[in-house]
């Protein structure tokens, strides 16, 4: 299968910190790779309903939520693209996990069995210096990825706040030269690693 790379851009600035060096480690896949960049801010998604009680949700037939969907069951690789906020992933980054909760309860869809073995990634920028601030960011991500089925690539981790500080980070745009060569292990839950 070719790979696919969408990559969800989570970022209330534009061309932030954390796209700019997702972008660093996009420079990195081969030719053939294709790739995907879909900015939540300017695809906004609705608020998530849950529907899970009351009805069966619909699999949506235009606009962003449907542009999102197929768009994520295309890739073979998903990067999340989210600057640290309030120590985990960006609202508009939140708002389209919450929608994998509908996707997964929409009839023919199959949505669970499509991603399972297809890996997720994240990039995130972070002001602190000290990488473990970021652990409930990727927690999110490595927890969402376990229960999907999916593979865990990680976080590739940056530091900035001001715009482009992250290009002065020469440890995280070495780690990107090769973020993406790496295999992805099968992600698992906490407490069944050990």
């Amino acid at each position: 299968m070719t790979r696919r790379f969408l990559f969800v851009l989570g970022s209330a600035r534009r061309d932030g910190n954390s796209a700019l060096l997702a972008r660093r480690a996009a420079e990195q896949l081969p030719p053939d790779v294709e790739q995907r960049w879909i900015d939540l801010t300017a695809h906004r998604l609705p608020e998530f309903e849950d529907l899970r009680h009351d009805s069966d949700h619909v699999r949506p037939t235009g606009g962003t939520t449907a542009l999102l969907l197929d768009a994520t069951l295309a890739a073979t690789d998903l990067v999340i693209v989210s600057p640290l906020y309030w120590y985990s992933v960006s609202a508009p980054t939140k708002r389209y996990l919450d929608h994998w909760a509908g996707w997964l309860r929409t009839p023919g869809l199959g949505f669970k069995a499509t991603m399972a073995g297809r890996t997720l990634w994240g990039v995130t920028a972070l002001a602190h210096e000290e990488p473990e601030v970021a652990d409930p960011l990727v927690g999110t991500l490595n927890n969402s990825a376990a229960y999907m089925g999916m593979r865990f690539g990680g976080v590739l981790l940056g530091n900035g706040s001001k715009p482009g500080d992250v290009l002065r980070d020469t440890r995280a745009l070495a780690r990107a030269k090769t973020f993406f060569a790496q295999d992805a292990p099968l992600a698992r839950f906490p407490y069944e690693a050990g």
